[in-house]
């Protein structure tokens, strides 16, 4: 959530800045409207309620004659305060929704425009080149037993598989790989829950603006998360962290669950868009001067996990159109995928400044000064089945073995996949 106080003290520059996310001028400043009035209903309320309090305190006080016309009076101001209240509570819900929608401001370098309008900053590792037809993951997944698909679509429907032998001890191996990249790196490994109450969703800014991808159970509103962004996030809300405790860095592994609302019929075909799967996600809270700084660290780390897997792929800052509403700026690694002849997303990360802390209502207590909002910032550092899909068809071969990374080799035990 933005800080009303930018409506208030700053409107044309956050008009400005929100322009570039399609977010319109007018509706702003109905929103600083909106809050002005937020603010003198406190104000009416604090007033209205130190009268009827002063005006009861004096009825024990006032002669027998007067007690009665005192006595209506103060009715009278505890209907004004009970009417304000009421207004005020109004109010406040309407502020809370209407500013749960406003997205964060992007940071000026991030690049204008939609997706697709990505920049490519760098690209890393070689591009594979072969003297025979690629195949794409499924044929050499399939051809090997390590992936079942009929299975998992009579089972649970479309967009979901078994990953099986050889499919299932490289999931293990990646896993712990990056683990073991981020652990290298300062962050502390974590399994957290997968489902979460409405708070965390709403705490990371998943609510409402992304409801349609999220699962909610039937019965007793937990919703299941789609990264475990969300339950790292929300391990310190309503925390005042000591300023000396920064960083705080973790690294999680769940499973994970989104609908793919609004992507039907696309990437249908094998694993790379699917309703579970399982990643590995660093995230950080840092002092609001180190969140640029710790952007470009995680990045790194990312790209150390795809070099060391001896995966080619490229560097693309994200535009600001097609940003997440918690992100001001994002950075994908997109490997090149040869059954699709194209590059697709693997990572990502984001910097988040103080957009989920203000709504999780975490702080930092600052030694001699006023407290702060803690900067947030998160990083895939392996979604697996992504991960498997660029492993497998960057490192195959002629006869459908697939080379293992010598990084991965100690986790898997194994220097080929699919040898028969």
């Amino acid at each position: 959530m933005i800080d009303p106080r930018l409506l208030r003290d700053d409107l044309d520059a956050t008009a400005t800045a929100l322009a570039r996310r399609g977010y319109d001028r007018a509706d702003l400043e109905a929103l600083r409207d909106l809050d002005e009035r937020r603010r003198n209903l406190i104000a009416e309320v604090d007033g209205a309620r130190a009268e009827q309090g002063a005006a009861s305190k004096a009825i024990g006080k006032a002669s027998p004659e007067d007690r009665g016309a005192m006595i209506q009076a103060a009715q009278e101001l505890k209907d004004t305060v009970a009417r304000l209240e009421d207004e005020l509570a109004r109010v406040r819900a309407e502020h809370t929704d209407r500013f749960a929608r406003v997205p964060n401001l992007p940071q000026v370098d991030a690049p204008d425009g939609v997706e697709g309008d990505g920049v490519v900053l760098r690209a890393f590792g070689d591009k594979p080149e072969f003297d025979f037809d690629p195949r794409d993951h499924v044929e050499l997944l399939e051809a090997a037993d390590a992936i079942d698909l009929a299975r998992g679509a009579k089972v649970s429907g479309a967009r979901f598989a078994y990953l099986k032998g050889e499919g299932a001890l490289l999931e293990f191996a990646l896993v712990r790989y990056a683990i073991d990249v981020a652990m290298r790196h300062g962050h502390v490994p974590i399994i957290p829950p997968v489902m979460v109450r409405e708070e965390a969703m709403y705490g990371t800014g998943f609510l409402p603006t992304d409801e349609q991808s999220i699962f909610l159970t039937r019965d007793d509103d937990y919703y299941l998360v789609g990264t475990s962004e969300v339950p790292l996030a929300a391990m310190h809300m309503d925390e005042l962290l000591d300023e000396a405790e920064l960083p705080v860095r973790y690294v999680g592994y769940s499973p994970c669950f989104r609908r793919e609302a609004g992507a039907h019929g696309k990437d249908t075909r094998g694993i790379l868009r699917v309703h579970q799967f399982e990643k590995v996600e660093m995230f950080s809270f840092v002092h609001p001067e180190n969140s640029d700084d710790e952007h470009e660290r995680i990045l790194s780390i990312e790209e150390e996990i795809f070099s060391g897997l001896g995966i080619h792929a490229q560097v693309v800052d994200i535009p600001v159109g097609d940003l997440g509403a918690s992100a001001a700026r994002k950075f994908d690694l997109e490997a090149w995928l040869p059954g699709q002849q194209a590059y697709r997303e693997v990572t990502s990360c984001s910097n988040t400044t103080d957009y989920q802390a203000r709504r999780l209502k975490c702080r930092i207590r600052v030694a001699g000064g006023d407290n702060l909002l803690v900067h947030t910032l998160n990083g895939t550092a392996l979604a697996v089945q992504r991960a498997i899909i660029a492993l497998v068809e960057q490192h195959q071969r002629a006869d459908g073995t697939v080379l293992v990374p010598e990084a991965l080799q100690p986790h898997l035990g194994r220097e080929v996949l699919f040898a028969r």
